[in-house]
C-alpha cells in the first residue's frame, strides 16, 4: 500500500473504573491498520469491542494511553486542530435540535470550516434537496442519517468517519443509505465505515479489520477472509420427485464413503446437503450426471463474515457484548 492516509499501530485506550474498587476497562488493547486513499475500510465487530474509542481517537475526540496514529500524515492526538479541516465525522449518537430544518444544520456546521461543500450539490447527492426546509424532528430515521452523512462532509473533508450509520433503520433504508456511501466514495472521499453489522460490511468494504476484545483478529478484502476460511464446503440438492431423490441419497451416500472430496451427504426436509472440500460441488455434479440423475436445483451454502469471526474467535458472533466506557 503506497501513502496511506490513515495509519494506525498498537493502539490503546483504557477507561479508568466507573466506581471506587472497580476495574478499568480496557477498551482498545491493540489495534493496527492502514487505510487507502478512495477506500471504504471497515471496522466490524460485536458492541463494545472497541470500535467507536478507536475512530474516536482517529478523530482527536478522545486521547489514547499508547500507540500511534496518524492521519493524513498528521498526528490527531498531538493536535486534534490538524486534521480537523479534512475529517468528517458522523457518530452514532449525534443528535440535533428537532427544530432546526435540514438547511439550517448545514448552514450551521459549514460555518466550522474555512471551505464548505455546495449545499445544492451535498443534498442532492444524499437525496435531500425536497427535504431542505424540513425540520430534524419530522425526518424519518433513514432521513436522519442521510443529514449525519451530510453534515460529516460539509466541510469538503478527505476523510468521512461513519459510526453505525444504519442501526435502527428498516432494510430498505438500510440499502438506500449503502449506496449512499458507494456515492460518498466515488465522489473522491476515503470511507472510514465503523459496523456491527456482517451484510454491511460484507457489502460495502474494500478492506476491513474485526475487532474483539479491543484487538484485531482478522483483516483483508471480505473476499479472501471468507474464501480463506477452513472446514467444509456444503451443497443443497432440491429434486422433483421422492423417487430421483431416494436415488440421489444413494448415490451420494456411496460417493462420500469413496471419494476424499465428499464427506457427508444427509437428507434434509425434501432436499439433500453434501459437504466437503471445494470440489464437493464438482464431485456431486459428476457422480449424478453419470448415473442420469438430475436435480431441479442446486446451491452452494453461503460462507459469510460470521463464519470467520467464528473461525478467529472460537465463538459465536454476538451483537450485543460488553459496552465501552466513556469518559
Amino acid at each position: 500500500m503506497t501513502s496511506p492516509v490513515v495509519e494506525v499501530s498498537h493502539l490503546r485506550k483504557t477507561y479508568p473504573a466507573a466506581k471506587r474498587g472497580g476495574t478499568p476497562k480496557t477498551a482498545v488493547a491493540d489495534v493496527s491498520f492502514q487505510v487507502a486513499r478512495g477506500e471504504i475500510f471497515g471496522i466490524l465487530g460485536p458492541n463494545g469491542a472497541g470500535k467507536t474509542t478507536t475512530v474516536e481517537c482517529l478523530a482527536g475526540l478522545r486521547r489514547s494511553d499508547g500507540g500511534t496514529v496518524r492521519v493524513l500524515g498528521q498526528d490527531p492526538q498531538a493536535d486534534p486542530l490538524l486534521i480537523r479541516e479534512h475529517v468528517g465525522v458522523q457518530l452514532q449518537e449525534a443528535a440535533l435540535h428537532d427544530k432546526i430544518t435540514v438547511a439550517e444544520a448545514l448552514d450551521v456546521f459549514g460555518s466550522f470550516y474555512s471551505e464548505r461543500a455546495d449545499p445544492a450539490e451535498l443534498l442532492d447527492l444524499l437525496d435531500l434537496t425536497a427535504h431542505r426546509h424540513q425540520q430534524f424532528g419530522k425526518l424519518s430515521g433513514g432521513q436522519k442519517q442521510r443529514l449525519s452523512i451530510a453534515l460529516a462532509l460539509v466541510g469538503k473533508p478527505q476523510v468521512a468517519i461513519l459510526d453505525e450509520l444504519t442501526t435502527g433503520l428498516d432494510p430498505a433504508a438500510r440499502r438506500a443509505t449503502w449506496e449512499l456511501v458507494e456515492r460518498v466514495r466515488d465522489s473522491g472521499v476515503t470511507v472510514l465505515l465503523v459496523t456491527h453489522f456482517m451484510d454491511e460490511a460484507e457489502r460495502l468494504c474494500d478492506r476491513l479489520v474485526v475487532i474483539d476484545g479491543g484487538r484485531v483478529v482478522a483483516e483483508g478484502t471480505p473476499s479472501a477472509l471468507i474464501e480463506g476460511l477452513e472446514g467444509d464446503r456444503g451443497v443443497r440438492l432440491r429434486f422433483a420427485d421422492d423417487g430421483a431423490r431416494e436415488r440421489a441419497t444413494q448415490l451420494l451416500a456411496a460417493l462420500a464413503e469413496r471419494d476424499a472430496d465428499v464427506t457427508a451427504a444427509v437428507p434434509i426436509g425434501d432436499e439433500i446437503e453434501v459437504t466437503g472440500t471445494r470440489k464437493v460441488l464438482f464431485a456431486v455434479v459428476q457422480e449424478l450426471a453419470a448415473a442420469d440423475v438430475v436435480p431441479d436445483d442446486v446451491r452452494t451454502l453461503e460462507r459469510t463474515l460470521e463464519d470467520v469471526f467464528v473461525q478467529v474467535t472460537g465463538r459465536e458472533y454476538r451483537v450485543e457484548e460488553n459496552e465501552e466506557v466513556a469518559a
